[in-house]
């Protein structure tokens, strides 16, 4: 197993209605548009595909998809929407699990990446991917821009997040790369707030395309956003295509 923390049964049996708005058809168009234009005609592979939030909705739209995921309870919750036999699951690690066959797309979406809190392992990631990729075949991941540069010192947090039931906010280890989400989310009629964090380790643009020439990948697209806006140095994330070569 790798570093990646499990899902809970409680956080997956909340996830979809705690992301309601992002699960939205209007929300995720953009989103199944540029992953079916990199698909074509072949089979899609999503690393970490949680619930189904896009993979679902990507197989409905005509993709074939197949999922890696680490949590049996996200993929439960999965389950109830569509069955195995239309849209396989497999349970592990997005790092070295291996399922049958090759594709033409393998896609890592909603900065899942750095669920994965080492170096060795976010590199092993991308072999992963390399490994089940046709020639000629796209790795997509969806990465936030770490926030760094709203960090001045002396400052512990930046805010992600102030809305009206959740407050959201980062702490940072600029050594390690580690940050640390902590949530604040009201889910009654009180004033009552649940407490939840996680960990990640964050990337910039430039190591990922490291770790992709190390895997065999080359960049072929970096975007803003998944309407395919221009990717610039005031960006709060990106959109990154690497190809496999042909041969």
């Amino acid at each position: 197993m790798t570093s990646s923390e499990l899902w809970t049964r409680a956080t997956a049996d909340r996830y979809d209605a705690e992301e309601s708005e992002t699960s939205s058809a209007a929300f995720l168009e953009p989103t199944l548009a540029f992953l079916a234009d990199l698909a074509g005609d072949g089979r899609a592979l999503e690393f970490a595909i949680g619930t189904g939030r896009v993979g679902v909705p990507l197989r409905e739209r005509g993709v074939p998809v197949a999922g890696i995921e680490l949590s049996e309870h996200m993929a439960a919750v999965l389950r109830r929407k569509i069955d195995e036999e239309t849209l396989p699951v497999t349970i592990g690690d997005m790092a070295t699990t291996v399922v049958p066959g090759d594709f033409t797309l393998v896609y890592l979406v909603y900065n899942t990446i750095t669920n994965l809190l080492t170096q060795d392992e976010q590199v092993e990631c991308f072999r992963n991917a390399a490994r089940h990729l046709a020639p000629g075949g796209r790795f997509v991941i969806e990465l936030g821009v770490p926030p760094l540069r709203f960090l001045p010192p002396g400052q512990v947090a930046v805010p992600f997040d102030v809305s009206e039931r959740h407050l959201g906010f980062d702490t940072f280890d600029l050594v390690e790369q580690i940050l640390v989400s902590h949530h604040f989310t009201h889910d009654g009629d009180d004033d009552r707030y649940r407490r939840d964090a996680s960990r990640h380790r964050y990337a910039w643009p430039a190591e990922l395309d490291l770790m992709a020439r190390l895997a065999g990948l080359e960049l072929e697209r970096r975007v803003a956003d998944w309407s395919g806006e221009p990717f610039t140095e005031n960006s709060a994330k990106h959109i990154s295509v690497w190809r496999k070569p042909s041969r």
